[in-house]
Parts: C-alpha cells; sequence; structure tokens
C-alpha cells in the first residue's frame, strides 16, 4: 500500500498542473513573459542589460501545441525557474496587428514579421544572440530556432544549451548530439 501512495505521489509532484492564463489577445501568458513595445533592439538591450537572452515567443489563439507547452512544459519547476532567471521572453502573435519593430530597424505587424521570419509553426521560439549585426533581422541574428511543442527534457535542454552558448563551441556537439547526451546522463542517474 505504501507504495501504491508513493507512486502516486511521484506521479502528482512529477506533473504540473493543467493552468495557462489566457491574455486578452487569446494567448497563453506565463508570469515570466515581458510586455513590451516591441521594439527588438530595445527589447535586446534591456534583456542585456539584466544580464539575459532575448528570446521570441511566435504563438497564436487557439494553438494546441502552444497550450501543450503552457499546461505541460513551462509550468514545470525547473523550466519555469531556468527560463525566468536566464531569459527575457518576449511573446509574439503570428496573426497580430501589434505594430513592433524588428532588430533590423523596420516598423511591422507581428503578422507581417512572422512572415517575414518564414514562421510557419506554433509554438515558434527564436533565441537570439546578445549583439546582432547592424540591418540583420530576428531570423537572421537567431542562434537558434525551435518550432514546435516539444517535451520538458528537450525545452529545458534547448533552454540550457542556447544560455551556455553550446552553439557556439567548436566540439562537433550540436543540439541534437547535446541532447541525446543529457538525456543518457539523466538515464545513467535515473532521472527519465
Amino acid at each position: 500500500m505504501g507504495r501504491v501512495i508513493l507512486a502516486l505521489w511521484a506521479v502528482m509532484v512529477a506533473v504540473p498542473p493543467a493552468f495557462a492564463e489566457i491574455g486578452d489577445d487569446g494567448l497563453h501568458k506565463q508570469p515570466w513573459m515581458r510586455d513590451t513595445f516591441k521594439d527588438l533592439q530595445e527589447d535586446l538591450a534591456e534583456a542585456n542589460a539584466m544580464g539575459k537572452r532575448l528570446v521570441l515567443m511566435v504563438e497564436q489563439r487557439g494553438c494546441i501545441y502552444c497550450k501543450k507547452m503552457h499546461e505541460e512544459v513551462y509550468p514545470r519547476e525547473e523550466i519555469a525557474g531556468y527560463v525566468d532567471e536566464h531569459f527575457f521572453v518576449v511573446q509574439i502573435n503570428l496573426h497580430g496587428d501589434t505594430e513592433m519593430t524588428d532588430l533590423d530597424g523596420q516598423a511591422l505587424s507581428e503578422k507581417a514579421a512572422a512572415r517575414k521570419w518564414g514562421v510557419l509553426f506554433t509554438p515558434t521560439v527564436i533565441f537570439l544572440p546578445e549583439e546582432v549585426e547592424d540591418g540583420a533581422s530576428a531570423q537572421d541574428a537567431a542562434v537558434a530556432v525551435m518550432p514546435g511543442a516539444f517535451g520538458a527534457q528537450t525545452t529545458y535542454d534547448m533552454f540550457v544549451w542556447v544560455n551556455e552558448k553550446r552553439y557556439a563551441l567548436d566540439n562537433g556537439e550540436d543540439f541534437q548530439r547535446y541532447h541525446a547526451r543529457k538525456i543518457q546522463e539523466r538515464q545513467q542517474e535515473g532521472n527519465n
């Protein structure tokens, strides 16, 4: 009986609550998301001043995969804590009319920016470097792009990989190899 109770408790602790706040725009919200004027040059400067990395999350109303991420992945304590500590997250509405300014200085709507960047799926997470060359758009400057919904381990590993600037290492370990190594390490430690 004790094992059953312990197993049930472990499942309850491992699975975050299925709750995600929905904003007036119909998009899911997290406490670590920033409400900005969406001037990406200003957002980048603010992120840098805070010692954080700028991340753009392109999402849309009614997206079942966005919902999955906001209800099952982002609320996990290790992910929410890591993102909040290391990243400055700006949400972009795939179909939004809100005017924004891309890193290259071009003023356009959110939906026009998403088209310009070639975003086809939601959610799409665009990770940016601390410094961007003049004239580069967010898509041009991105150090990594994560299109679609992923599980907690993949999501966590991607945020860590970017934060640690592993994309810049000349060690032959791209994200997929890094992620495979981290999975193996967790299995060896018994932390699936």
